[in-house]
């Protein structure tokens, strides 16, 4: 069987390879690798494939000895959550960001931690193997959609603003996702006037691509400005993620976020930030400032850092889009970044941007993009001739870092990296610059040798994603 699992989870198209028949074997799977007892609790994002992979994975699940709690259509944090307070195995149905013909699933165990590949390496060995207990061990099932009261009722009580300064209004693009409810009632519960745009669960997700890229979410900000805003969230698909966007600035760069959480939390303590592979100097430049130290680790992958050192031996662990906060849990939370932001706001009085200014918190030219080849088999041929001839391409590297894809940085602050999707048939090119006429040299150097590549070996670039 081809791999399953990827960056993070299974993200695969729907019907081939992820069909009911693999996703009830899975089930038996995970069921046998955790000794066939106990509880499984499921969420599902509202992809149209949602309920039948859902019912198809709980079945494998009693088949294999565990009961069944189904919470329903609701964000990816709530599995998590469910996991630690409920000592339970965790599981959400999504594919995250992917467009609506994918479908998947990630896990979590008893302490709240998305699996870790050795687990995930023993699930893709059992899948084949594995047979349903004998009928007196089959188990039941039960709904256990009070997990979302319990879950948006603590998020609360912990955000609660110490003091009020204003009343921000709030614009919440929901993407037709999974948090049509819960990021929205916590934000008014924190005090927040909020508007909701594409807050209908839908999975064709018709308002826009569930991916909250730059390039997505800029081309919406006449219909965003048109609420006169203080500040802008979007989730993707299942709310496991969070882009930020200013009325007047536009986009807010992933690592300037990472940058104010880290600031925020290291007035508190000092010590460790583990951050992806893909994120910037502004962290470093922050983090040094306040007192902690950084610590980069493979991108999609930080929750296994923070699982070996300890959640609370860490400040904050993040990527772009994401955020493990140890105050709250081990796990990924994009609605807790919007609840954490909305008390910010509340408490401190001023625009975002003004807030991250006067942390110091400054922002350097940079570029993310995705390169999508066809035939999608060309790609790992082209990525290793590129990653070849960057060994020389913008000059000669000061280092090399190849824990996740190959990181090239340079003598003057600049550095670029250069990955496979871990889900999708991709090409991603990560760079940032000490200004942009150097960040536009090397975009562009990199961008016509991927090219000329490509071309080498008969194939395309069918599309460039931005952000």
């Amino acid at each position: 069987m081809p791999k399953l699992f990827g960056t993070a989870g299974i993200r695969k198209t729907y019907p081939v390879p992820l069909d009911p028949v693999l996703a009830y074997k899975l089930g038996l799977a995970v069921a046998n690798i955790i000794g066939n007892k106990g509880v499984g609790y499921i969420v599902r994002d509202p992809r149209i494939t949602g309920p039948v992979l859902s019912l198809a994975f709980m079945s494998g699940l009693m088949a294999g000895g565990m009961d069944a709690g189904y919470i329903g259509l609701a964000p990816t944090p709530i599995a998590a959550y469910a996991a630690l307070w409920h000592g339970v195995l965790g599981v959400s149905v999504t594919a995250s960001h992917n467009p609506p013909e994918y479908n998947g699933f990630k896990f979590y165990d008893r302490d709240g931690y998305e699996f870790t590949r050795d687990l995930e390496e023993k699930i893709e060995k059992q899948i084949d193997r594995v047979e349903p207990l004998d009928w007196r061990s089959s188990r039941n099932f039960f709904y256990a959609n009070e997990v979302i009261d319990e879950y948006i009722d603590d998020m609360v009580n912990r955000l609660m603003p110490e003091r009020r300064r204003f009343k921000p209004r709030i614009v919440i693009d929901l993407a037709n996702g999974a948090s049509y409810i819960v990021t929205p009632t916590v934000t008014r519960s924190l005090g927040a006037e909020v508007i909701t745009i594409n807050g209908n669960p839908d999975g064709y997700f018709p308002g826009r691509p569930p991916e909250p890229r730059k390039d997505v979410l800029e081309k919406l900000m006449p219909i965003y400005r048109g609420a006169s805003p203080h500040l802008i969230l979007a989730h993707d698909g299942d709310a496991d993620r969070l882009a930020v966007l200013d009325p007047k600035e536009g986009f807010i760069r992933q690592d300037s976020l990472i940058a104010l959480y880290a600031a925020m939390l290291l007035m508190e303590r000092k010590g460790l930030v583990v951050v992806s592979i893909d994120t910037g100097r502004v962290i470093d430049d922050v983090v040094e400032r306040y007192g902690g130290r950084v610590e980069r680790y493979v991108l999609g992958k930080t929750h296994e850092r923070v699982k070996e050192l300890g959640a609370n031996n860490i400040v904050l662990a993040a990527e772009p889009w994401k955020l493990i906060d140890p105050r709250w849990g081990p796990w990924v939370d994009g609605v807790w970044q919007a609840g954490l932001l909305t008390k910010i706001l509340i408490e401190e009085g001023k625009p975002l941007p003004q807030i991250m200014g006067d942390l110091g918190i400054k922002d350097y030219p940079w570029d993310r993009r995705s390169y999508l080849i066809t035939p999608h088999n060309l790609r790992d041929q082209i990525y290793s001739d590129l990653v070849e001839s960057l060994y020389s391409l913008l000059g000669e590297p000061d280092n090399v870092i190849t824990i996740d894809g190959y990181r090239f940085e340079y003598s003057d602050g600049s550095w670029i990296l250069l990955r496979k999707s871990g889900t999708e048939p991709k090409i991603r090119l990560y760079s940032e610059a000490p200004d942009k006429e150097r960040l536009k040299t090397m975009v562009d150097s990199i961008e016509k040798k991927l090219f000329s590549i490509t071309k080498k070996y008969n194939g395309s670039i069918a599309e460039i994603t931005y952000g």
